[in-house]
């Protein structure tokens, strides 16, 4: 069976413990000086000493590879203002480049996230858990307000400072890991959180 090729980024679905992700998310604000536009399932990290006027930390798009952490990822987007106010059916699916905008972002260390391997290096076979591998990045639908970003099969390897590590395939009747553009469950092995160093 031939695998979609449907990247969507990393979206959150459950925690280790096998809990269900039930949408839980903490605000983040971008400034309109960010000039890439931003969407559903983009890594964001946090931005040093930076935040709105109220203390809301600011977040950009995380770096793909290279040792770089990651907070989480985007789950919705908030209209600024004062206060921020959930966007309309009006609104673009995503945040447009140089717009200040509110970003909910999933960014709980524990969290396991669907994300599609991008196959450049070969599909990941059915053993590939307990492995890492970093992000690459993508360009985002403006149509779906989806992410382009996905796990970058050629760095699989055992490496500590890779982003990603690599639990199973997502196990769903749609997807047949060992083919490429399978789908797989990771945690983020980079988590901002999770590091002992302030930003």
């Amino acid at each position: 069976m031939a695998n979609t090729n449907l990247p969507w980024g990393l979206t959150p679905v459950r925690y280790r413990s096998g809990a269900m992700y039930n949408g839980a998310a903490n605000i983040y604000h971008i400034p309109a000086s960010f000039g890439t536009a931003m969407f559903l399932g983009d890594p964001v990290v946090p931005v040093t000493a930076a935040a709105d006027a109220n203390g809301i930390p600011n977040v950009t798009l995380a770096a793909a590879g290279g040792g770089s952490f990651v907070l989480g990822s985007i789950v919705g987007f908030v209209a600024a203002g004062d206060p921020p106010v959930v966007r309309t059916r009006d609104s673009t699916v995503y945040r447009l480049a140089s717009t200040e905008a509110y970003v909910l972002v999933a960014d709980d260390p524990d969290l396991l996230f669907e994300v599609q391997e991008d196959a450049v290096g070969g599909a990941l076979a059915v053993t590939a858990g307990s492995r890492n591998a970093d992000l690459v990045s993508g360009t985002g639908n403006v149509n779906t307000g989806r992410s382009g970003w996905m796990l970058d099969s050629s760095t699989l390897a055992v490496t500590a400072t890779l982003q990603l590590r690599i639990m199973r395939p997502v196990e769903r009747a749609d997807n047949e890991p060992g083919v490429a553009n399978a789908k797989w469950l990771v945690s983020i092995n980079l988590h901002n959180v999770r590091s002992t160093l302030g930003i």
